[in-house]
């Protein structure tokens, strides 16, 4: 690419198991995001309550991973790999590639585990360009342009099939 400030980068890759209010269901996924990633899982917690699947506002109903830089795009293509490299249109938004995995051991060099049980999970990639920390630091914050700032579909789509052999399903 000419300019490198347009240049696209994989800013972080998160993945996410939501379990509801059961406890040992909650161990299992936490379990099961560090045999994948290699990372320990934080607990995610209600921000609300909601009666009819009881659950209570603070009450930890998941668990997710934050993986970034080198680490990231070597996870993602693993995590592609799980859904044979195709992704529906509509998992492509702005800034963003957002897609599930029905069950982990479609993921490369994970077995089945009778402990964990059967668990899929959301996978949350997230993409910037060069020269976003100016608008995020806290000392001499600068502003980005909305063009700069935004990598839009059709750019993230086609820079997804150069660089991960991405094919995109149409719905």
């Amino acid at each position: 690419m000419a300019n490198k400030m347009q240049e696209i980068l994989l800013d972080k890759l998160t993945f996410n198991i939501g379990i509801g209010s059961n406890e040992q269901q909650l161990q299992n996924a936490k379990a099961l995001l560090n045999l994948v990633t290699g990372r320990k899982a934080v607990a995610t917690v209600a921000r609300k309550r909601n009666p009819t699947l009881k659950i209570k506002e603070g009450q930890a109903i998941g668990a997710m991973v934050t993986v970034r830089k080198n680490e990231a795009a070597e996870l993602l293509r693993k995590a592609l790999d799980a859904v044979n490299f195709n992704v529906k249109e509509s998992s492509i938004r702005e800034n963003t590639l957002s897609f599930g995995i029905m069950e982990y051991i479609d993921f490369p060099g994970i077995k089945y585990d009778p402990k964990i049980g059967m668990l899929g999970m959301n996978v949350n990639a997230t993409f910037i360009r060069r020269g976003r920390r100016v608008a995020l630091r806290k000392r001499k914050r600068g502003v980005i342009g909305s063009k700069h700032a935004t990598v839009g579909r059709q750019e993230l789509a086609a820079y997804l099939k150069e660089n991960f052999k991405l094919g995109v399903v149409e719905e």
